[in-house]
């Protein structure tokens, strides 16, 4: 394998020259990641790999660590097809989240990527607030967003939303297409020329496993029926994984999200939510949160019908989110900046402990 189909540049190179002269060492790419399990392409094919110890050591937190689609360095050994990953190159892009559950963590899904596909179906997995937040991460993440809606054959007033879609999207490009039946996969494979990288994000069973069959041109990837009940999805891809296509480009597949959990959010959020951006100059106060201050123009918009109420209440219950996250990871920095003082200060016990026994 040529590390230039996977995405390898000059940037790159020259990223890597600090570790170039040194034996046994060559650049990788993270295909596979599974409970600090992995399998890393190099030149000429795949091989397992672990992380060094002085990386884990260093690492202040699990997204310092190696992700699916990161470019690292690893150093093997001659007698042996594994390896020990010891350095991760500067990533151009990630999609992160807050980790499922209590945990004041952040997790990256995938990294170094192109282009986010957000996969939604069109059944009953269809939610525009869900898309809201798929699209503010996905421009966070440094990706540009592309949106996938899937299932128009069993889909529930399909013209409206994808309208609805499409305008939410605004430069975004939305597409429709039917992965089971083969139809209009042509408008993914555009996007991924050789060397570009996708990602696949969405929940089960929104069609993500038939779709990279359908570009795998055979059924590679177990699927699995979803509920007709309520179109849930059971997870057929339980690990993310970076995928290679016959046309040159590649994708990473991720397990369907049940928890999107913000992790960080910039100008991401003027993006998503840009006619709320374009009302706020007209309020009466420069600082105005659009909750209780008087003439307020985007509470105005919304009496007059020219803004959805559900719209300004998904915009306020984000601001809500941000504020609370912002809060809980000072709180976790501050432990964490602890608990390197404690490391640090056994360090210089043990340091001047060997000085005194000399």
């Amino acid at each position: 394998m040529d590390l230039r189909d996977l995405g390898w540049d000059d940037a790159l190179r020259h990223q890597f020259e600090p570790w170039a002269a040194k034996p046994h060492v060559q650049p990788g790419r993270v295909s596979i990641e599974f409970n600090y399990i992995f399998r890393v392409y190099v030149h000429g094919g795949e091989i397992d790999a672990e992380l060094a110890g002085r990386l884990k050591h260093h690492a202040t937190s699990r997204s310092e660590l190696p992700a699916v689609g990161d470019w690292v360095v690893v150093r093997t050994r001659p007698s042996d097809e594994r390896g020990t990953m010891v350095a991760v190159l500067p990533r151009r892009s990630r999609f992160s989240r807050r980790v499922a559950g209590n945990t004041t963590e952040e997790q990256v899904v995938a990294a170094n990527v192109n282009v986010t596909f957000i996969v939604m179906g069109l059944d009953q997995d269809y939610s525009a607030r869900r898309l809201e937040r798929y699209l503010l991460m996905a421009r966070e993440s440094g990706a540009a967003p592309v949106v996938l809606l899937t299932k128009p054959d069993v889909g529930e007033d399909v013209e409206g939303r994808v309208a609805e879609a499409r305008a939410m999207a605004t430069d975004a490009p939305v597409h429709v297409l039917n992965p089971k039946a083969g139809e209009g996969i042509e408008q993914v494979t555009h996007y991924l020329t050789r060397g570009r990288t996708g990602a696949l994000l969405g929940s089960s069973g929104v069609g993500k496993t038939t779709l990279i069959n359908r570009l795998l041109g055979s059924e590679a990837r177990r699927t699995r029926d979803v509920r007709a009940s309520d179109s849930k999805g059971r997870h057929t891809t339980t690990n993310r994984e970076l995928v290679v296509l016959p046309n040159g480009g590649l994708l990473i597949d991720t397990p369907g999200m049940r928890e999107l959990q913000l992790w960080e959010v910039g100008s991401a959020s003027r993006e998503t939510f840009d006619d709320i951006a374009a009302l706020a100059p007209s309020c009466h106060f420069t600082d105005c949160a659009h909750r209780d201050e008087p003439r307020c123009a985007v509470k105005a918009a919304v009496g007059e019908g020219r803004l959805g109420a559900d719209r300004l209440d998904s915009y306020l219950k984000l601001q809500d989110e941000l504020v609370f996250l912002e809060k809980q990871q000072d709180e976790r920095a501050l432990i964490d900046e602890k608990r390197r003082g404690r490391i640090g200060a056994k360090a210089l016990r043990q340091v001047l402990k060997l000085k005194g026994s000399r």
